[in-house]
């Protein structure tokens, strides 16, 4: 029988998850993306306990 050969090595650079691209990074960082995210999460919301109210 063959040894099992392990898919991957534990701690290594591999079997952590990726880094993030630069434009990936730049919209997390930017403050006008994140304001129209908060306000486009908001009306979801609003819209969600409008409904249950009515």
């Amino acid at each position: 029988m063959k040894p099992e050969i392990e898919k991957t090595i534990p701690y290594s650079d591999i079997s952590f998850a990726t880094e993030p691209t630069r434009w990936t990074k730049f919209w997390r960082r930017s403050i006008l993306f994140q304001l129209i995210r908060f306000f486009v999460l908001n009306l979801k919301i609003m819209r969600i306990v409008v409904g249950g109210h009515s």
